[in-house]
């Protein structure tokens, strides 16, 4: 204990190098627990939205734009498609379940989604309030969405053309609240959902068609944005999407490949982040074993003094690794504390953008290596320094001065 004790108050005696080595350490330890964090919540939050979607079918353009918009609701479709090709594509023997999606409008932001029962059940949402829509014009909030707008059961809203909000107001056309959700975890938490019908009615009104059309020749011209689909055996996987790509005006993109690619791209930036926390590393525990160097220099004669008093050689190297372990413990600690800082920064951040979800407050089992990599680093950096305090005999410190 008293070395414990006579370590810290020599680092304390030097606080300009021991804040410098401190924060250095912090740094890098901050930099790999940030990204540790923010791509296991990636990897979760890609992997619960996508579970069950085997293909995403819309307009033609960029498959990684189909799958931002359709699954993630990140980015903007490329267009509509007709119902009726839709709908053909249901009764396909390779489909399992088809969901259509409907975007265009939004509120404060959030988007508003047409859709069926199916997706609220194919996410095994649960209804915190109200009930589920059971007209048209009828909505069911996401969790998120419901906390940041305040909006409630029974209360009615216009929605605004476009998906980034601002857009003209439908103030004619009012939707009512019929249910929340409860917090899901998924990107059914930001989203507002009502029926197909209710996106229709909008729009077709919007653009000037009344009730006189016919039915059918409205069921002829109607659009949705995207359809989900599973299917009903992995051997689809290999004929599906060729078939509606070559035979189609449609595009069907397959979820697992472009998110892959994604997350490719996004391990790029990743890896340069981690080795950019290495380096940091690298000049912390470089700084550290210079400061103690130095410090066994400087402090020969106390050093000589704590010899004759009866401290044995591996009590003075123990306390030059006390030193290095103080440092440790504390730049665990700070960098612990900022990875998580900056990663609910940056889920505020998303969230203000209505993005990924992102939380400071998760903690890994893997960020237990941060501190094991601390003490590492400070080990090594104090092993040449502690082992020359080990080997010089008190004679020998006494003549050098």
């Amino acid at each position: 204990m008293k070395t414990i004790a006579l370590s810290w108050r020599y680092l304390a005696s030097r606080p300009l190098a021991a804040g410098l080595n401190l924060l250095l350490l912090a740094l890098g330890l901050a930099a790999i627990t940030f990204v540790l964090l923010t791509r296991a919540q990636i990897d979760r939050a890609f992997e619960r939205d996508l579970a069950g979607i085997d293909a995403v079918v819309g307009a033609k353009g960029s498959p990684m734009q189909l799958i931002l918009a359709g699954v993630f609701h990140l980015d903007v479709p490329p267009g509509n498609i007709p119902l009726k090709a839709v709908q053909a594509l249901a009764q396909d023997a390779r489909v399992a379940k088809l969901i259509p999606l409907s975007l265009g409008d939004s509120v404060q932001g959030f988007r508003i989604v047409g859709t069926t029962a199916d997706y609220l059940s194919h996410y095994g949402a649960q209804l915190a309030q109200g009930r589920a829509w059971q007209a048209p014009m009828e909505v069911v909030l996401g969790a998120q969405m419901a906390q940041a707008t305040g909006l409630q059961v029974g209360q009615a809203f216009a929605g605004a053309h476009g998906l980034g909000g601002g857009g003209a107001a439908h103030a004619a056309h009012p939707y009512r609240v019929a249910g929340v959700l409860a917090p899901c975890g998924c990107v059914l938490d930001r989203l507002v959902l009502t029926a197909t019908e209710s996106v229709w009615q909008v729009h077709e009104v919007a653009h000037g068609q009344g009730d006189a059309h016919d039915e059918a020749h409205e069921d002829e011209q109607r659009e949705i944005t995207l359809a989900l689909i599973q299917y009903r055996s992995p051997l689809a996987a290999v004929t599906f999407p060729r078939f509606v790509n070559s035979t189609t005006q449609l595009q069907a993109a397959a979820p697992a490949l472009e998110i892959t690619r994604l997350l490719r791209m996004v391990g790029v930036g990743a890896d340069v982040l981690r080795a950019f926390g290495a380096v940091l590393l690298l000049t912390a525990a470089l700084s550290v074993f210079i400061a103690l160097w130095n410090a066994v220099r400087e402090r020969r004669a106390d050093l000589a003094l704590l010899r004759m008093l009866g401290a044995s050689p591996a009590r003075l190297a123990g306390l030059l690794l006390c030193e290095a372990l103080w440092l440790a413990v504390l730049a665990s600690v700070l960098g612990l504390a900022a990875g998580h800082g900056l990663t609910g920064l940056l889920g505020f951040l998303l969230q203000a953008e209505q993005s990924l979800p992102l939380t400071g407050w998760l903690w890994l089992g893997v960020e237990a290596w941060v501190p094991v990599l601390a003490l590492g680093v400070a080990v090594l950096a104090a092993l040449l320094p502690a082992l020359s305090a080990y080997r010089v005999e008190a004679g020998q410190l006494l003549d050098s001065r």
